[in-house]
């Protein structure tokens, strides 16, 4: 790996500097509009140095976009950092262990035996059938982090994969409870001031309803009405961000002689379980919050979210790549765009 541990600086690069073709990327740039209509901006990053960056739909660099399912690797960074100061202890506590104020039932012995580590791997069972996670219900909850917990545990077995926003938000408010601070006080103090992302503003203003949650009026990084931060969904970002945060992944957590994130904590993340074959994907491998892409020897982990939203990163190529996009039902996968233009650009 080649020695470029700085804060990206965005200063664009002729591709052939990094060993690109420009001609492939202008090719992917002229049909983004016709074929990726909700595609809002996207950047492109090898050996830390920006080849493309472009933004469509009248957006520009400084505006910021809902993540959506990107957020959550964002908390995985978090206990990761939560960790590596000392806040938790280990990934094989219990859940329950962190809110004992909850009254659990003395049959319900399935959900005392989850761990931390089966929310990060999406490896808990819930009692909502795979992809049928009632948010709206969970929205006009008066205490989010309960009704998660009561869902928690059931119709299924350990180790099982179901996809779940409720877990990822249980793992905030073990942030909270652990550090004292919100997910987006402790990420501005602890990962995005390091790595120039500009402060994540509060919003004391948040509605609960979708607009509120996920939609225009959304700002900053949504919360439940408890005051903590979603872990889910809700962190807005600038396409730049998004491309820091993956170009700080690509460097073992490493950005201007400060290890932001441990270098073993971010290899433990994207090593991933694999997924059971009938889950229709295109990645086939979950890690800690991030989806993961094993094939025909390329290896790629990725920050995924509705919409078309992506962190990519690639290390064998040395390659990060951030899409922002407006959250839409069944966009056209961005894995085509890397697939078909960037990676071809390689020389």
């Amino acid at each position: 790996m080649k020695d470029y541990h700085q804060l990206l600086t965005f200063d664009t690069v002729d591709p052939i500097e990094v060993g690109m073709e420009k001609d492939k990327l202008l090719d992917m740039d002229k049909i983004i509009p016709s074929l990726y209509k909700n595609l809002n901006g996207m950047i492109v990053v090898r050996f830390g140095k920006v080849v493309f960056e472009k933004y469509y739909n009248g957006y520009g660099a400084t505006d910021t976009f809902h993540v959506a399912s990107v957020t959550k690797s964002f908390i995985s960074a978090l206990i990761g950092i939560a960790m590596d100061k000392g806040y938790i202890k280990s990934l094989d506590q219990k859940v329950l262990e962190f809110f004992p104020e909850y009254i659990c039932h003395p049959s319900e012995i399935q959900k005392k035996a989850i761990t931390l580590r089966h929310l990060l791997t999406m490896r808990a069972p819930y009692i909502f059938k795979t992809l049928q996670e009632p948010l709206e219900k969970l929205t006009k909850q008066k205490d989010w982090i309960k009704f998660s917990l009561d869902m928690l545990g059931k119709n299924g077995n350990i180790g099982e994969f179901k996809y779940s926003n409720c877990g990822v938000n249980i793992l905030s408010a073990i942030l909270t409870r652990t550090t004292g601070k919100s997910a987006r006080e402790f990420a501005n103090e602890y990962l995005f001031k390091p790595i120039g992302t500009k402060e994540i503003e509060d919003n004391p203003n948040q509605t609960f309803d979708y607009e509120g949650l996920y939609g225009n009026q959304l700002k900053g990084w949504a919360k439940d009405p408890s005051g903590n931060s979603t872990g889910g969904w809700g962190l807005t970002l600038t396409t730049r961000d998004m491309a820091r945060f993956g170009s700080l992944y690509i460097n073992d957590g490493l950005i201007n002689n400060q290890q932001v994130v441990s270098k073993d904590w971010i290899h433990q993340s994207i090593v991933g379980i694999p997924l059971e074959k009938e889950i229709p994907v295109f990645f086939n491998y979950y890690g800690y919050l991030w989806c993961i892409y094993k094939k025909d020897n390329l290896f790629a982990y990725m920050a995924m979210g509705d919409g078309g939203n992506m962190i990519c990163c690639i290390p064998e190529k040395e390659i990060v790549v951030a899409i922002s996009s407006k959250t839409m039902r069944k966009p056209r996968e961005r894995w085509e765009l890397i697939e078909n233009y960037i990676l071809p650009s390689i020389i």
